[in-house]
């Protein structure tokens, strides 16, 4: 009896620490996939979310190193989100650049100024440099307030899309401009707005990995979640609950190949790394069938004056 009260101990102990391990690698993909919603609702997509998320990173862990106090390194994330998708705007919206060239060149650029600053300021890439982090209870769960920030936002940002006027002409912006347009919504507007929530959520996203998760930084440490988070919203059907859950599932996914590993199965770890991405992978395939994205999305809009 002893025996068996250790094994359903160990297993409720490895089940606590999936969950605990989907909440907290969940939080970021949550928090960014809400404001990537509401991006994509208006017509925007923003493929410069990954280089955002870093930029974000990297200024939340800078922050929180001179200052000691993580939770403005998190303001200071979401301002550079802020800052980092802002500055797309008149590209994407006025000069109706390409979205996907000019966010691939943000996801580039990022990625190179983050890299440069940390070598220039700790002296080489790979240095372990710890900052304060976000106080956290919950005992094996290990929550903080970030993670019930996340909740929040999901339902706000629901509540915002389907209850409100704005949030009709968001949607109206996404899916008929002309129609937003006529009905007297200035369509850059909303969609400048949907960019500004966007880099908002993804810079609290992004200071939250370098802040509360590992506190510390990384060279590249966003390791492709921007796109999952695209392909959260995605397979989401463009609804705050939706890419919500599938952000938790590709989560779920990161926190079992912890376990996995744990096992020391005779497989490559690689194939448990990319395991994540796999399931992101056959989310986008998965999503290709039912309901269409916002039929704007992505296209050009020039406002007649």
């Amino acid at each position: 009896m002893v025996a068996t009260a250790r094994r359903e101990g160990g297993v409720m102990s490895e089940l606590l620490g999936i969950v605990g391990a989907m909440l907290s690698l969940g939080t970021p993909l949550v928090i960014a996939a809400t404001g990537e919603t509401v991006s994509e609702r208006a017509g925007v997509l923003n493929i410069g979310l990954e280089g955002a998320m870093l930029a974000a990173a990297y200024s939340g862990f800078y922050t929180s190193w001179q200052t000691g106090n993580p939770y403005l390194g998190l303001l200071a994330g979401c301002l550079v989100g802020v800052l980092v998708l802002g500055a797309t705007a008149p590209l994407v919206l006025h000069l109706g650049a390409d979205q996907v060239v000019v966010g691939t060149g943000v996801n580039l650029l990022c990625l190179g100024v983050t890299g440069t600053l940390f070598v220039m300021t700790f002296g080489r890439a790979g240095q372990l440099v710890q900052v304060p982090t976000v106080a956290s209870f919950g005992g094996d769960m290990s929550v903080n307030a970030v993670m019930l920030v996340a909740v929040v936002l999901v339902f706000v940002s629901w509540r915002l899309l389907f209850r409100t006027d704005w949030g009709r002409a968001i949607r109206a912006a996404g899916e008929m401009p002309d129609a937003a347009r006529a009905a007297g919504w200035s369509v850059y507007r909303l969609r400048l707005q949907g960019i500004l929530i966007s880099g908002v959520t993804c810079g609290l996203a992004g200071a939250y990995l370098s802040v509360a998760q590992t506190n510390s930084f990384a060279e590249n440490m966003t390791a492709g979640r921007g796109f999952v988070v695209i392909a959260a919203v995605t397979f989401g059907r463009w609804t705050p609950f939706g890419a919500a859950g599938a952000a938790l599932l590709i989560a779920f996914a990161y926190g079992l190949q912890f376990l996995i590993k744990a096992y020391s199965l005779p497989l490559p770890y690689q194939l448990f790394d990319a395991l994540p991405y796999l399931i992101a992978l056959g989310v986008l395939v998965g999503s290709g069938r039912g309901k269409a994205g916002p039929a704007a999305l992505a296209i050009p809009y020039k406002e007649q004056r």
